[in-house]
C-alpha cells in the first residue's frame, strides 16, 4: 500500500472495468476552487469522477479505487481504445482552467503529483507513451491540463514522453502523411485542426495555432521513432 498520506472522499460515480490499466490521465478540474470540483467529482447527478484530485497545496484527495472505473475521460480515443476510462487511472489537478483564470501549477500541487504518478506508474506497468493529457485523449473537446503544465519536468522524472530537442529533422510530409503519422502516434484525428493543437499544446506549447509544420512534422518523425530523443 501507499505511504503518501491521502485524504478519503469517496464519489459513487464509477463502474466496473471492461479492460487492464495501461494508461494514466492528466486533468484539471476547470472550476473556481478545489472544494468546488470536490463537491461536483462526488455528486451523483454529476456523474463524473477521477481515481485522485491533487490540490493546489498538495493535498491529495482519494475518490474511486484504482480496481474500479471512474468517469474521467468521456468520449475519448488513445493508440486505438476507446474506452479510456476502463484503461486509465485518471487524476484531477486542481487549476481554475482556461474558463476560470488559467494560471501555473504550484510547486507543492507537483510535488505530490510526481510521488503519486511514480506509484501509479510502477504499480501498472505504465510506459511513458500512454502517461497522456485529457486533451490528448479528447482534442475536439478539452485543453487540460493546458499549455503552462509542466510536462518537460516530468519528463526528466521518466513519467511523461521528453519532447524531442536533438537532431530534429523535417521530414517534409504532405499535411495528410503528418496527419497519418500524427494517428499512429495515438491521437484520434476526426478533427484534424483539434488534433494538430492538441499535439502542440503538449509538445511545443509555445506556438498553438492548428497550423502543421516543419517544426511539428520534425517533432512527431523524432516521437516516431524507437528511441523518442528529448531533453532527459
Amino acid at each position: 500500500m501507499s505511504d503518501i498520506p491521502m485524504i478519503d472522499t469517496p464519489s459513487p460515480n464509477f463502474d466496473d472495468r471492461k479492460l487492464p490499466i495501461s494508461m494514466l490521465v492528466l486533468h484539471y478540474t476547470g472550476m473556481p476552487d478545489a472544494q468546488s470540483a470536490i463537491n461536483w467529482l462526488v455528486s451523483p447527478e454529476s456523474k463524473v469522477s477521477a481515481h485522485y484530485v491533487v490540490t493546489e497545496e498538495g493535498e491529495i484527495v482519494r475518490m474511486v479505487d484504482e480496481t474500479k472505473r471512474a468517469w474521467h475521460a468521456g468520449r475519448s480515443h488513445w493508440r486505438g481504445i476507446d474506452d479510456v476510462n476502463s484503461a486509465s487511472i485518471g487524476i484531477e489537478i486542481v487549476n481554475p482552467g482556461h474558463e476560470w483564470g488559467y494560471r501555473g501549477f504550484p510547486d507543492a500541487q507537483i510535488g505530490s503529483l510526481i510521488p503519486l504518478m511514480h506509484e501509479i506508474v510502477q504499480r501498472h506497468g505504465i510506459t511513458r507513451g500512454n502517461i497522456v493529457g485529457h486533451s490528448d485523449v479528447a482534442p475536439a473537446r478539452k485543453q487540460d491540463p493546458g499549455e503552462l503544465f509542466p510536462w518537460g519536468q516530468l519528463s526528466r522524472l521518466r513519467l511523461a514522453l521528453p519532447r524531442p530537442t536533438k537532431n530534429l529533422m523535417d521530414p517534409l510530409w504532405s499535411d495528410s502523411a503528418f496527419m497519418l503519422a500524427l494517428e499512429r502516434f495515438g491521437y484520434d484525428i476526426a478533427e484534424p485542426e483539434a488534433a494538430v493543437v492538441a499535439f502542440q499544446r503538449r509538445f511545443r506549447p509555445e506556438l498553438i495555432d492548428g497550423v502543421i509544420d516543419g517544426e511539428c512534422r520534425a517533432i512527431l518523425l523524432a516521437l516516431l521513432l524507437p528511441k523518442p530523443r528529448g531533453d532527459d
